[in-house]
């Protein structure tokens, strides 16, 4: 576990480091603090328009944190030739990779506490009101970030960074529109295309189930029961990829 740990605490040196941190972090701000000239087009909806681009913001640039730090986490290691150092060690293939995802996990966390923050205490100061189901969208958004990060380390294991954070990006676009692989049209029906489109319907994560923007912008609560099955299937999912991540960097010849 320290030797776990101790990757950990490195991995979340480096992103601190990382300037590509910071300029998703100032434009996830400006994006916040623009909301409102997008607020003055509705009149009556501002408080909801913010809420609303904050979350979205949290999300987008969250995962894009994710996509370009976490899809460059091994190659870069492998680059600098510091990974043989390491694994050179009494220390397993997946302990450095687990160690990898949880420093990452750290930089998120810090990432999504920090914008939701500034999202909230812009609401606050903009004569807003924040319920309960909009930290609950915030929880959903990190849990979702938690299984992109898991993605993304995976093809960090399997290809390059570039190559990775395009697969991934698709990913993540695919995912909030699963619904269009079996809302198909008649002439889909008994076509290899469907059988195609419905394998990655069930292969690609449903990242919808963890939005609740439009609940968390009007106010309008959530079951607890929905809530606790989406951390479950985020849970799962995640564990599943991270499984795949190990299993892929043991078979990989450095």
């Amino acid at each position: 576990m320290n030797r776990i740990l101790a990757v950990a605490k490195n991995t979340f040196r480096e992103a601190v480091r990382d300037k590509v941190l910071y300029v998703l972090l100032f434009l996830a701000a400006v994006s916040i603090f623009g909301s409102k000239a997008l607020g003055w087009i509705s009149i009556g909806q501002d408080i909801k328009i913010v809420k609303d681009i904050s979350l979205a913001s949290t999300s987008i640039f969250g995962v894009l944190v994710a996509i370009f730090i976490g899809t460059s986490l091994v190659y870069k290691e492998i680059d600098k030739r510091t990974l043989y150092t390491i694994i050179s060690q009494p220390m397993h293939r997946w302990e450095f990779l687990l160690g990898k995802y949880l420093g990452l996990m750290g930089i998120l966390a810090v990432v999504t506490v920090v914008m939701t923050g500034v999202s909230a205490a812009y609401v606050l100061l903009l004569g807003g009101s924040l319920e309960p189901i909009y930290f609950l969208a915030v929880l959903l958004i990190f849990w979702k970030l938690l299984l992109i990060t898991a993605f993304s380390l995976l093809l960090s294991s399997l290809t390059s960074p570039i190559l990775g954070a395009i697969i991934v990006f698709f990913v993540y676009l695919f995912g909030h529109a699963t619904g269009v692989f079996l809302d198909l049209p008649p002439q889909f029906h008994g076509t290899f295309a469907e059988k195609v489109l419905k394998v990655a319907y069930y292969a690609i994560p449903n990242l919808g189930n963890f939005d609740l923007r439009a609940e968390a912008a009007n106010g309008v609560a959530v079951s607890g029961v929905y809530v606790a099955w989406v951390l479950a299937y985020g849970l799962a999912y995640t564990a599943v990829l991270l499984l795949l991540a190990a299993l892929a960097f043991e078979e990989k010849d450095v």
